[in-house]
């Protein structure tokens, strides 16, 4: 596998990171520094992290795990969304979701991580990768392609979120809702 491939593929990976920080910086509206960057670092960590596990579970973990992976991403992004949603309907209540508590930060980077395993499934498949040092610098890539692709949603989200006056958290919602399905039809075809 060229480097350009493994580029592309981490690209690729990164594309639902990064709308999810971007639907994420435009509900929030301002910069919580501390939160998003551990925000960016769990979706570049998951990524390359769930690659691996792709990888070295190849024999256990996907015989159990394909069947639901892609319902476990469509439930925790239909979740949030649907939470999000119901705040942009209920604008009165005090408690609203917080997309950058650390329990809903995990849920969307392990939603977002599932194809990553599916990828370290493919690598274990190639010819030519027998060991885990053979996939290090490919794991590498999607990692930081998912943390760079984060760091940019969540700035343009804001800047976004800030220009608008419309009911982002319904907008935010539905875009979280559809990754979700998108996640869910992709698996089931």
């Amino acid at each position: 596998m060229s480097t350009l491939e493994i580029w592309l593929i981490g690209l690729a990976l990164a594309i639902d990171c990064f709308a999810v920080c971007m639907t994420t910086g435009i509900t929030t509206r301002r910069f919580v520094h501390d939160r998003m960057i551990v925000m960016a670092l769990c979706f570049g960590l998951f990524q390359g992290g769930m690659t691996l596990l792709g990888f070295w579970g190849i024999n256990f973990f996907s015989d159990y795990l394909k069947p639901v992976d892609h319902w476990i991403a469509f439930i925790l992004l239909a979740y949030l969304g649907g939470q999000m949603i119901w705040d942009g309907f209920h604008p009165k209540e005090e408690k609203r979701i917080n997309l950058l508590s650390y329990r809903n930060i995990m849920a969307m980077a392990i939603a977002t991580s599932i194809d990553a395993f599916a990828i370290g499934i493919s690598f274990a498949c190639l010819d030519g990768v027998y060991d885990y040092t053979n996939i290090l610098f490919p794991i590498a890539i999607i990692a930081i392609c998912s943390f760079l692709l984060s760091i940019v949603g969540l700035g343009l989200g804001i800047s976004l979120g800030k220009k608008t006056n419309w009911p982002v958290e319904i907008a935010g919602g539905t875009i979280l809702i559809i990754i979700g399905i998108k996640t869910l039809i992709e698996h089931l075809n």
